[in-house]
Parts: C-alpha cells; sequence; structure tokens
C-alpha cells in the first residue's frame, strides 16, 4: 500500500500555473468569463452612487419625472447585471466541467500506462478517489473559486473608493471592525485548510475500504466476517464524519462571527451617520448609499470564506492529481519498433528479477522456446514461474540479463506491438460488465462474430454459449460471477485465441474446469498449440506430459530441466512431485 504524500501549500505558484494551464484549450471562454465576472464587480457598487444621487437630487426636490426616468435607469441596469451573471454562471460552470473532461480522460490513460508494480502497490480504491472526486473538486477552482475571488476583491476595492470619496470620517467609523474581520478571516482560512486535508484522506481511506471489501464480499461471509467488518467500517466511517464535522464547525464559529461585526458596522454607521444628517453634514442619500455599500462589502466577504475553501480543496485535489501524473518512477517505457510479425523464438539469458529490493524471484534464468515448441514450468508457489510470464509481457522490467523474441530485445518494442503477438489465459479470469461477445471481443473492431463462433466452436465453449438466452449477446454481470468457472475459464480461452497470437501462455488455465471440461479442450489446445510457441504453467503434471521441455524450478532457480520421460528417470525434485500427486490420486 502506498503511503499518502501530504500536499505542500495550498498556494503555490507553480501549481497554479498547472492548474490554470487546463484552461489553455478554452482562453476565449475563460477570458470572457473573466470579463464578465469583473463586470458584475463594477456594476454593483454604482447602484448604491446612483440611488444616492436619485435620493439628493429628484425626492429631495420633489422631481418626479425626473425620479421616473432615473428608475428606468436603475431598472436597466438590474437587468443587464442580472444577464450578465447568467451569461458567467453558464460559461464557468461549462469551463470546469469541461477540464473536468480533459483531466479525467488525461489521469486515465496516465495510469493505465502505468507497470503493474504501481497498482500492487496503491489501493484501488486510492486511484478511485484521484479519478473522480479529486477531479471534480478541481471543477470549483474555475465555476466557483479564482474567477470569483478577483471579481469579489474588486467589488470591495471599487466601494472602498467610493467610500472614502464620499466621506472619509463615516467610512472610518463604520469600518473600524475591519482588523477583527481580517483576523477571524485569517484563522478560518488556517483551520479549514487542515481541516480539508483532513476530509480528502479519510475520503480516499473510505473509497479504499468499500471497494476492496465488496470485491471479496464472498471470503467475508464465507469466514463470518460480517460483524468484524461491520465494525472496521463503522471506524472508518467515523473518522470521515469527524472530520467533515470539524470543517462544519469552523464554519459555524466564522459565519456568525461576520455576522455580528456587519450588525455593529451598520450600528456605528447610523449612531454616526444619523448626527451628520442632523447636523447637516451629509444627506440622506449618502447615509442610505452607505448602508447598501456595507451590505455590498460584507457579502463578497462571506462568499471569500466560502470561495477560498473551494480554492483549497481544489487546489489540494490538484497537488494530489499532479503528483500522480508526473510520477514516471512507474511509466512504462517501450522501444520505438513495432513488431509486425514474429516466429515466436524466446530466449532468456541470465534472467534475475525481484518484486522488493535483495529479495530475488529469479535468479540468472536460462531457457529457450522456438517456434511451434512448448515448454512447461513447474514448482511450487512462488518458485517464479508466473513471474515469468509477466516478465515476457514486460508488465515489469528485469534487474539483470536480457529477454530475446527472434533475436530482438523485447525492450526494443512498442508494448502494444509486442502484448498482441502474446495470448495468456489465467487461473483468476476476469470479465467485464457486458456481453459475452464483448469480452471475448474486448471491443477489437477486427475480431469479426464469425471468428468469434468459429473460435468457440473448436474450443467447445459454442455449445454453451449458443445454449444461453441471448447467446453471445448475453450480459455478464460484474467479474462474471453470473456464469460457473468453468464458463469463464473457456471464455478466456476464446478470448486469447480469437487473435491469432504467435506465442500462447496458459498460466495454471485448466485449474478450475472439471476433469469433462478438460478433456474438451485438452484436445483444442493441442491443435491451437501448433505453430506456435507456448508456455505452460501447470501443477498438474499430467496435463505437461507432451511438453516439449519442462523446466522445474525452486526458490526462483531452474533445478531441472527435461522431458516429461527424462525427468521420471532421475530421482529427482520432478519425480518426487509427480509420485506424491499419483498417491493423492491413488
Amino acid at each position: 500500500m502506498t503511503i499518502e504524500k501530504k500536499p505542500g501549500a495550498a498556494f503555490n505558484k507553480s501549481l497554479w500555473v498547472k492548474i490554470f494551464s487546463l484552461a489553455l484549450p478554452y482562453q476565449s471562454k475563460f477570458y470572457t468569463a473573466v470579463f464578465l465576472t469583473l463586470s458584475m464587480a463594477i456594476l454593483g457598487p454604482i447602484r448604491p452612487r446612483l440611488i444616492q444621487h436619485g435620493l439628493d437630487e429628484y425626492v429631495a426636490k420633489s422631481d418626479a419625472e425626473g425620479l421616473l426616468y432615473f428608475s428606468l435607469l436603475i431598472l436597466f441596469l438590474l437587468i443587464l447585471q442580472s444577464v450578465i451573471q447568467w451569461w458567467s454562471t453558464i460559461l464557468a460552470n461549462f469551463l470546469g466541467q469541461q477540464i473536468i473532461y480533459d483531466l479525467r480522460n488525461k489521469v486515465y490513460k496516465h495510469l493505465m500506462s502505468l507497470r503493474l508494480k504501481y497498482f500492487d502497490q496503491t489501493p484501488v480504491g486510492t486511484l478511485v478517489t484521484r479519478s473522480i472526486s479529486d477531479i471534480e473538486t478541481i471543477s470549483e477552482v474555475f465555476s466557483e473559486g479564482l474567477i470569483n475571488i478577483a471579481g469579489d476583491i474588486l467589488q470591495i476595492v471599487i466601494l472602498l473608493i467610493l467610500m472614502f470619496g464620499t466621506h472619509v470620517k463615516l467610512s472610518l467609523v463604520c469600518l473600524s471592525v475591519l482588523p477583527l474581520l481580517f483576523y477571524s478571516g485569517y484563522l478560518f482560512k488556517e483551520s479549514i485548510k487542515n481541516s480539508f486535508e483532513d476530509v480528502r484522506n479519510q475520503v480516499a481511506k473510505l473509497n479504499t475500504f468499500v471497494q476492496e471489501h465488496l470485491s471479496g464480499m464472498q471470503i467475508v461471509q464465507l469466514f463470518s466476517r460480517e460483524d468484524r467488518e461491520y465494525q472496521q467500517f463503522k471506524e472508518i466511517n467515523l473518522a470521515h464524519r469527524d472530520a467533515n464535522i470539524r470543517s462544519v464547525f469552523y464554519y459555524s464559529v466564522f459565519f456568525p462571527v461576520v455576522e455580528v461585526l456587519s450588525a455593529i458596522s451598520i450600528g456605528l454607521l447610523v449612531w454616526y451617520g444619523a448626527k451628520e444628517v442632523i447636523n447637516e453634514q451629509i444627506t440622506i442619500g449618502t447615509l442610505v448609499a452607505f448602508i447598501m455599500y456595507l451590505n455590498l462589502f460584507f457579502r463578497p466577504i462571506r462568499q471569500l470564506a466560502d470561495r477560498f475553501n473551494n480554492l483549497q480543496m481544489g487546489m489540494i485535489a490538484g497537488q494530489r492529481i499532479f503528483t500522480l501524473l508526473e510520477d514516471q518512477e512507474f511509466k512504462e517505457k517501450e522501444g520505438d519498433k513495432t513488431l509486425e510479425n514474429t516466429e515466436g523464438n524466446i530466449e532468456f539469458k541470465d534472467v534475475s528479477f525481484s518484486y522488493i529490493p535483495e529479495q530475488p524471484v529469479l535468479k540468472n534464468i536460462s531457457f529457450s522456446v522456438e517456434k511451434g515448441k512448448t515448454i512447461a514450468l513447474v514448482g511450487a508457489t512462488g518458485a517464479g514461474k508466473s513471474s515469468i510470464i509477466q516478465l515476457l509481457s514486460r508488465f515489469y522490467e528485469i534487474e539483470s540479463g536480457t529477454i530475446m523474441l527472434d533475436g530482438v530485445n523485447i525492450q526494443a518494442y512498442t508494448l502494444p506491438s509486442l502484448r498482441g503477438k502474446i495470448s495468456v489465459v489465467m487461473q483468476d479470469v476476469f470479465l467485464f460488465t457486458g456481453t459475452i461477445l464483448e469480452n471475448i471481443q474486448l471491443y477489437n473492431k477486427n475480431i469479426s462474430l464469425e471468428t468469434v463462433i468459429q473460435t468457440a466452436k473448436k474450443l467447445g465453449a459454442h455449445d454453451f454459449i449458443s445454449k444461453m438466452p441471448d447467446g453471445y449477446f448475453q450480459k455478464v454481470t460484474e467479474r462474471g460471477a453470473s456464469l460457473s468457472v468453468g464458463q469463464r475459464q473457456l471464455i478466456s480461452f476464446v478470448r486469447a485465441m480469437v487473435t491469432n497470437p504467435a506465442i500462447l501462455v496458459l498460466d495454471e488455465a485448466t485449474s478450475s474446469i472439471d476433469h469433462e471440461t478438460e478433456e474438451i479442450i485438452q484436445h483444442a489446445i493441442e491443435k491451437m498449440r501448433e505453430g506456435r510457441s507456448s508456455i505452460v504453467i501447470a501443477h498438474r503434471l499430467s496435463t505437461i506430459a507432451n511438453a516439449d521441455e519442462i523446466l522445474v524450478l525452486d526458490k526462483g532457480q531452474i533445478v531441472e530441466r527435461g522431458t516429461h520421460h527424462d525427468l521420471l528417470q532421475k530421482s529427482g525434485y520432478y519425480r518426487n512431485l509427480y509420485e506424491h500427486q499419483f498417491e493423492i490420486k491413488a
């Protein structure tokens, strides 16, 4: 399991640049959204100024006709402001959703390019969080983040200019609460930042637990661990709840503080402003305008708190996403040579490999497989058999030695072209949600239905597929749970063979199939192996008796090699294993 790296400062220049570079393909919409938001910031403070003018020039002088025209002007500005706000909201949210779309595609494509070692170390739930909720949070940087913050700040600046330009003393009196407001805002920002980091970590833990334990529900129920699993879930869910409650608590303190300070400010304004009106130092229009100024002043401050929080959450999520995208340690490295055709001549030369440093799984492995020949790998669990297959397909990188295909280092080939020539049938068959046909074709348009049916007939899978209500278009549930183990295995055989591979790999491919089904497909396998290089891993030694060569592995080393007959003549590992299996069957 990988350790979650705690993000650095939520606000840093390089992260800003990375996040806003996502908007580069949509510059015109981005700049239009900025212009509209700033326009609203300017139009808002103008209205109190106009109302002040209307009260002092038209109401005070009983000019009904002038007041009517002036009211129509204010109404026009209100309509204009509403239209601009609607347009700005549409653009900002479109921009956010489009960036989500692009970024999610980029993250998923990056995940598919990583070596299996990365997925061995990283919980699937964490990657789900990165791909779904973290990216969703980034959209708020654009829809409710920096653009709106810039507009709010501009509105506050314009309000301050208008207020101090109108009456300095009155402005100083009603804004005397600002030091307290700024200090409480700073405390809120620092507290909520830590809270949001905790919330994101708890979301990842919750996703990881739910994904893993729902996938393993059969084991949970088989061993009657429901109560214990429920307790574990409650503990993780409790931590998630507490993290969110802490953030809610900071909101519940900050917003009332702003309301109280706003009320104090208006109280000071009325107290001092009323005296100035009585003393005829200011007009009634000025006092009304200042009341409106203060309402407009404190409204964006309340919104700023929310928007800064959205921005911080987006920056924290962005830090996680870009850390994932920029991590090249597990990036698959491939050559630039396309493997068009291959004879299938495989050669391992002194290959060593380990999943964990200084804990070798394979030690100086050397063997070759010629076109049309079959080599079998035998050994105890953990001997390194499956690792050889993983290395041939370059899911992992070797530490030393060379793997050759037709005399060329496999590292010289592009990964799609290399893996396109190798078909692997695993013991644990994975089927996706979809039809049987889609699981065989894997959406490869070059594989026709006729090819699928023909291959299925050769492998003995056509009979059970055709008997299903929808035949090859029968829906398969997640992981193929609606099919038997043998049926899933037969489908995986068809999936492997429809691509007409040059190299065939069977990793315990018949271990989950009953004896009758095994006899059906063994004959088909013999036919499919003709003209192909084949590597077979099997615990049932009877299934590899006809292999051209058998390699016996123990603790990552080849301890015996030869044909089935030759190895039985020796009093070695293979003979002991064979006799042990025979005794058990007897």
